[in-house]
Protein backbone atom coordinates (compact mmCIF):
# COMPACT_ATOMS: atom_id res chain seq x y z
CA UNK A 1 0.00 0.00 0.00
CA UNK A 2 1.62 3.66 -1.09
CA UNK A 3 1.59 5.89 1.98
CA UNK A 4 -0.70 8.71 1.06
CA UNK A 5 0.19 10.98 4.08
CA UNK A 6 -2.05 12.84 5.93
CA UNK A 7 -5.55 13.67 5.03
CA UNK A 8 -5.83 17.52 4.55
CA UNK A 9 -7.53 19.81 7.02
CA UNK A 10 -11.18 19.39 7.19
CA UNK A 11 -11.54 22.61 6.75
CA UNK A 12 -9.97 22.92 3.38
CA UNK A 13 -12.39 20.72 1.86
CA UNK A 14 -15.05 20.23 3.98
CA UNK A 15 -17.02 23.15 2.67
CA UNK A 16 -16.76 21.73 -0.88
CA UNK A 17 -18.63 18.66 0.23
CA UNK A 18 -21.30 20.70 1.30
CA UNK A 19 -21.84 22.93 -1.88
CA UNK A 20 -21.69 19.45 -3.55
CA UNK A 21 -24.51 18.28 -1.64
CA UNK A 22 -26.34 21.41 -2.28
CA UNK A 23 -26.17 21.97 -5.57
CA UNK A 24 -27.11 18.02 -6.29
CA UNK A 25 -30.47 18.24 -3.77
CA UNK A 26 -31.36 21.27 -4.36
CA UNK A 27 -34.99 21.20 -2.90
CA UNK A 28 -34.69 17.87 -2.30
CA UNK A 29 -34.45 14.40 -4.22
CA UNK A 30 -37.86 14.27 -5.89
CA UNK A 31 -37.47 10.78 -7.05
CA UNK A 32 -36.62 8.92 -3.96
CA UNK A 33 -38.76 11.03 -1.83
CA UNK A 34 -41.70 10.34 -4.49
CA UNK A 35 -40.67 6.08 -3.91
CA UNK A 36 -39.66 5.30 -1.01
CA UNK A 37 -41.07 6.01 3.01
CA UNK A 38 -38.57 8.37 5.07
CA UNK A 39 -39.01 5.13 7.45
CA UNK A 40 -37.60 2.82 5.04
CA UNK A 41 -34.41 1.37 5.87
CA UNK A 42 -31.82 0.22 3.58
CA UNK A 43 -28.11 -0.60 2.86
CA UNK A 44 -25.19 -1.11 -0.24
CA UNK A 45 -21.65 -1.55 -1.06
CA UNK A 46 -19.53 0.95 -3.28
CA UNK A 47 -17.43 -1.37 -5.67
CA UNK A 48 -14.84 -1.08 -7.85
CA UNK A 49 -15.22 -1.85 -11.50
CA UNK A 50 -12.16 -2.39 -12.83
CA UNK A 51 -8.60 -2.54 -10.78
CA UNK A 52 -7.66 0.99 -9.81
CA UNK A 53 -5.49 2.30 -6.30
CA UNK A 54 -8.26 4.30 -3.84
CA UNK A 55 -8.32 8.08 -2.73
CA UNK A 56 -10.62 9.83 -1.29
CA UNK A 57 -13.17 7.51 0.83
CA UNK A 58 -12.91 9.68 3.86
CA UNK A 59 -14.38 12.54 1.59
CA UNK A 60 -17.01 10.02 -0.28
CA UNK A 61 -17.79 9.06 3.87
CA UNK A 62 -18.61 12.95 4.96
CA UNK A 63 -21.05 12.80 2.25
CA UNK A 64 -22.85 9.75 3.66
CA UNK A 65 -22.64 11.48 7.13
CA UNK A 66 -24.39 14.75 6.03
CA UNK A 67 -27.12 12.56 5.19
CA UNK A 68 -27.27 10.68 8.04
CA UNK A 69 -26.02 7.47 6.79
CA UNK A 70 -23.89 5.25 8.07
CA UNK A 71 -20.63 4.39 6.13
CA UNK A 72 -18.08 1.74 6.99
CA UNK A 73 -14.85 2.28 5.14
CA UNK A 74 -13.76 -1.54 3.96
CA UNK A 75 -10.01 -0.08 2.41
CA UNK A 76 -7.44 2.66 2.90
CA UNK A 77 -6.93 5.38 0.29
CA UNK A 78 -3.72 4.47 -0.97
CA UNK A 79 -4.43 0.79 -1.22
CA UNK A 80 -4.52 -1.10 -5.00
CA UNK A 81 -7.70 -2.85 -5.62
CA UNK A 82 -9.39 -5.60 -8.06
CA UNK A 83 -12.24 -5.26 -9.96
CA UNK A 84 -15.04 -5.88 -7.71
CA UNK A 85 -13.09 -4.77 -4.55
CA UNK A 86 -15.69 -3.50 -2.12
CA UNK A 87 -14.24 0.16 -0.82
CA UNK A 88 -17.23 0.81 1.71
CA UNK A 89 -20.60 -0.68 3.29
CA UNK A 90 -23.27 2.03 3.69
CA UNK A 91 -26.76 1.56 5.78
CA UNK A 92 -29.25 4.14 6.77
CA UNK A 93 -32.68 5.36 5.42
CA UNK A 94 -32.90 4.32 1.48
CA UNK A 95 -33.65 7.83 0.50
CA UNK A 96 -30.73 9.20 2.43
CA UNK A 97 -28.31 6.33 0.74
CA UNK A 98 -29.93 7.07 -2.60
CA UNK A 99 -29.29 10.92 -2.37
CA UNK A 100 -25.97 10.89 -0.92
CA UNK A 101 -25.36 8.15 -3.76
CA UNK A 102 -24.07 9.90 -6.72
CA UNK A 103 -22.01 13.19 -4.64
CA UNK A 104 -20.40 10.24 -2.91
CA UNK A 105 -19.49 8.49 -6.47
CA UNK A 106 -18.61 11.83 -8.10
CA UNK A 107 -15.77 12.17 -5.60
CA UNK A 108 -14.62 8.91 -5.29
CA UNK A 109 -14.19 8.65 -9.32
CA UNK A 110 -12.11 11.81 -9.40
CA UNK A 111 -9.76 11.36 -6.79
CA UNK A 112 -9.59 7.52 -7.33
CA UNK A 113 -9.18 7.94 -10.89
CA UNK A 114 -5.98 10.89 -9.99
CA UNK A 115 -4.88 8.28 -7.88
CA UNK A 116 -4.60 5.50 -10.37
CA UNK A 117 -3.01 8.19 -13.22
CA UNK A 118 0.01 8.60 -10.64
CA UNK A 119 0.50 4.93 -9.79
CA UNK A 120 0.82 4.13 -13.48
CA UNK A 121 3.44 6.83 -14.00
CA UNK A 122 4.99 5.81 -10.44
CA UNK A 123 5.37 2.63 -11.50
CA UNK A 124 6.52 3.07 -14.99
CA UNK A 125 9.75 5.15 -13.10
CA UNK A 126 10.57 2.64 -10.86
CA UNK A 127 14.18 2.08 -10.56
CA UNK A 128 15.14 4.94 -12.03
CA UNK A 129 15.71 8.30 -8.75
CA UNK A 130 12.98 10.23 -10.39
CA UNK A 131 9.95 11.10 -8.72
CA UNK A 132 6.56 12.13 -10.18
CA UNK A 133 4.86 14.99 -9.00
CA UNK A 134 2.33 16.95 -10.01
CA UNK A 135 1.73 20.54 -11.30
CA UNK A 136 -1.05 23.49 -9.75
CA UNK A 137 -2.94 22.23 -13.28
CA UNK A 138 -6.06 21.59 -10.98
CA UNK A 139 -9.33 21.52 -10.60
CA UNK A 140 -10.41 25.02 -8.75
CA UNK A 141 -11.43 24.48 -5.37
CA UNK A 142 -10.11 20.79 -5.15
CA UNK A 143 -5.88 21.23 -5.48
CA UNK A 144 -5.80 20.21 -1.81
CA UNK A 145 -8.15 17.32 -2.58
CA UNK A 146 -6.53 16.26 -6.17
CA UNK A 147 -2.96 16.74 -4.52
CA UNK A 148 -3.63 14.70 -2.08
CA UNK A 149 -5.06 11.72 -4.47
CA UNK A 150 -1.34 12.49 -6.10
CA UNK A 151 -0.12 11.22 -2.63
CA UNK A 152 -2.37 8.73 -2.87
CA UNK A 153 -0.95 7.21 -6.22
CA UNK A 154 2.89 7.25 -5.25
CA UNK A 155 3.24 10.56 -6.46
CA UNK A 156 4.71 14.16 -4.77
CA UNK A 157 3.28 17.58 -4.73
CA UNK A 158 4.88 20.45 -6.51
CA UNK A 159 3.99 23.67 -4.63
CA UNK A 160 0.46 24.32 -3.07
CA UNK A 161 -0.09 27.41 -4.70
CA UNK A 162 1.83 30.79 -5.76
CA UNK A 163 2.37 31.30 -2.02
CA UNK A 164 4.24 28.58 -1.07
CA UNK A 165 7.82 28.46 -3.09
CA UNK A 166 9.41 30.57 -6.08
CA UNK A 167 9.14 29.28 -9.60
CA UNK A 168 10.63 31.41 -11.95
CA UNK A 169 9.49 30.83 -15.60
CA UNK A 170 9.48 32.61 -19.39
CA UNK A 171 7.26 35.34 -18.88
CA UNK A 172 8.92 36.49 -15.43
CA UNK A 173 12.28 36.19 -17.38
CA UNK A 174 10.85 38.22 -19.82
CA UNK A 175 9.66 40.88 -17.72
CA UNK A 176 12.64 41.42 -16.26
CA UNK A 177 15.12 41.13 -18.96
CA UNK A 178 17.04 38.11 -17.65
CA UNK A 179 17.65 35.14 -15.63
CA UNK A 180 20.32 36.69 -13.41
CA UNK A 181 18.31 39.95 -12.86
CA UNK A 182 15.09 37.40 -12.06
CA UNK A 183 17.05 35.18 -9.36
CA UNK A 184 18.75 38.37 -7.87
CA UNK A 185 15.03 39.96 -7.41
CA UNK A 186 13.67 36.71 -6.09
CA UNK A 187 16.50 36.45 -3.36
CA UNK A 188 16.31 39.86 -2.34
CA UNK A 189 12.30 40.28 -2.39
CA UNK A 190 10.88 36.59 -1.67
CA UNK A 191 9.67 35.79 1.85
CA UNK A 192 12.61 34.48 3.77
CA UNK A 193 13.50 30.50 3.26
CA UNK A 194 11.41 30.30 -0.06
CA UNK A 195 13.63 28.12 -2.41
CA UNK A 196 14.15 29.60 -5.93
CA UNK A 197 13.39 27.38 -8.86
CA UNK A 198 14.21 28.56 -12.36
CA UNK A 199 12.69 26.95 -15.75
CA UNK A 200 14.93 26.84 -18.47
CA UNK A 201 14.65 25.67 -22.36
CA UNK A 202 18.08 25.41 -22.88
CA UNK A 203 21.63 24.12 -21.49
CA UNK A 204 23.14 27.86 -21.61
CA UNK A 205 19.91 28.80 -19.82
CA UNK A 206 20.85 26.25 -16.83
CA UNK A 207 24.32 27.29 -16.53
CA UNK A 208 23.07 30.66 -15.73
CA UNK A 209 20.69 30.54 -13.78
CA UNK A 210 22.98 27.66 -12.01
CA UNK A 211 25.14 30.48 -11.40
CA UNK A 212 22.75 32.90 -10.14
CA UNK A 213 22.47 30.75 -7.76
CA UNK A 214 19.05 29.32 -8.06
CA UNK A 215 18.57 26.15 -5.94
CA UNK A 216 16.77 24.22 -8.35
CA UNK A 217 15.73 24.06 -12.26
CA UNK A 218 12.56 23.25 -14.22
CA UNK A 219 14.15 22.02 -17.53
CA UNK A 220 11.37 22.54 -19.37
CA UNK A 221 9.77 20.76 -23.13
CA UNK A 222 13.77 19.21 -23.41
CA UNK A 223 14.30 15.97 -25.42
CA UNK A 224 15.67 13.13 -23.41
CA UNK A 225 19.14 13.44 -25.18
CA UNK A 226 19.07 17.55 -24.03
CA UNK A 227 17.92 17.24 -20.78
CA UNK A 228 20.98 14.06 -20.04
CA UNK A 229 23.10 16.75 -20.92
CA UNK A 230 21.76 19.60 -18.76
CA UNK A 231 22.11 16.57 -16.23
CA UNK A 232 25.49 15.75 -16.82
CA UNK A 233 26.60 19.63 -16.79
CA UNK A 234 24.52 20.04 -13.47
CA UNK A 235 26.34 17.09 -11.57
CA UNK A 236 24.24 16.93 -8.67
CA UNK A 237 25.11 20.59 -7.51
CA UNK A 238 21.13 21.28 -7.83
CA UNK A 239 18.08 19.12 -8.36
CA UNK A 240 16.68 18.44 -11.82
CA UNK A 241 12.75 18.36 -12.83
CA UNK A 242 12.04 17.41 -16.54
CA UNK A 243 8.67 19.12 -17.63
CA UNK A 244 6.62 19.52 -20.66
CA UNK A 245 5.17 17.04 -23.00
CA UNK A 246 5.87 13.60 -21.08
CA UNK A 247 3.19 10.99 -21.23
CA UNK A 248 3.36 7.83 -20.24
CA UNK A 249 5.14 5.90 -23.06
CA UNK A 250 8.32 8.71 -22.93
CA UNK A 251 8.17 9.12 -19.22
CA UNK A 252 10.31 6.14 -18.83
CA UNK A 253 12.98 8.07 -20.81
CA UNK A 254 12.66 11.15 -19.32
CA UNK A 255 13.86 8.97 -16.11
CA UNK A 256 16.46 7.38 -17.40
CA UNK A 257 18.31 11.08 -17.78
CA UNK A 258 19.15 10.81 -13.79
CA UNK A 259 16.67 13.91 -13.20
CA UNK A 260 15.27 14.19 -9.72
CA UNK A 261 11.36 14.82 -10.29
CA UNK A 262 9.84 14.86 -13.29
CA UNK A 263 6.85 17.33 -13.19
CA UNK A 264 3.06 16.30 -15.02
CA UNK A 265 -0.33 18.27 -15.51
CA UNK A 266 -2.20 15.18 -16.86
CA UNK A 267 -2.29 13.70 -13.35
CA UNK A 268 -5.06 16.55 -12.48
CA UNK A 269 -6.01 17.89 -15.24
CA UNK A 270 -6.68 14.62 -17.86
CA UNK A 271 -6.72 12.02 -15.05
CA UNK A 272 -9.55 9.63 -16.64
CA UNK A 273 -12.41 8.93 -13.92
CA UNK A 274 -12.44 5.68 -12.11
CA UNK A 275 -15.73 3.38 -12.17
CA UNK A 276 -16.96 2.86 -9.40
CA UNK A 277 -20.74 1.34 -8.75
CA UNK A 278 -23.09 1.68 -5.56
CA UNK A 279 -24.72 -1.77 -5.80
CA UNK A 280 -28.03 -2.16 -3.08
CA UNK A 281 -28.61 -5.54 -0.99
CA UNK A 282 -31.26 -6.94 -2.03
CA UNK A 283 -33.18 -8.64 0.84
CA UNK A 284 -33.08 -12.66 1.00
CA UNK A 285 -35.71 -14.20 -0.66
CA UNK A 286 -35.13 -17.36 1.85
Amino acid sequence: MRTAGALPPLECWEWLVDAALREDIGSGDATSLALLSPSELGQATVVARHALVVAGLPIAQLVFERCFVRAELCVEDGEQVEAGAVLARVSGAATAILTAERTALNFLQRLCGVATHTAQFAHAVEGTRARICDTRKTTPGWRVLEKYAVRCGGGVNHRMGLYDGVLIKDNHIASVGSIKCAVSRARENAPFGLRVQVEVESLDAAREAVEAGADSLLADNQTPEALAEIVRWIAGRVPVEATGGVTLPTVRAYAETGVDRISIGSLTHSAPAADLSLEWDLPSTN
